[in-house]
């Protein structure tokens, strides 16, 4: 697969990442436990904001890889 078709893949699947990461994030944040909690929120902000590096982490490393 060539360079050009790989970062565009992993564009459209960053895009997607984040888009349910972020609806994610916004379902658990409504939850009632959380909701009453601000330090709980404070925390919940920080790892949900930083976590989806991790899952885009490999998908970055794949878009740039050189062709064969």
């Amino acid at each position: 697969m060539r360079i050009r078709t790989r970062k565009f893949l992993g564009t459209i699947a960053l895009l997607v990442l984040v888009v349910l990461w972020s609806l994610m994030g916004m379902t658990v944040a409504q939850t009632p436990w959380l909701a009453n909690s601000g330090l709980l929120q404070a925390i919940f902000y920080v790892v949900a904001g930083l976590g989806w590096v991790l899952p885009a982490m490999p998908i970055v490393s794949w878009m740039g890889r050189p062709d064969r």
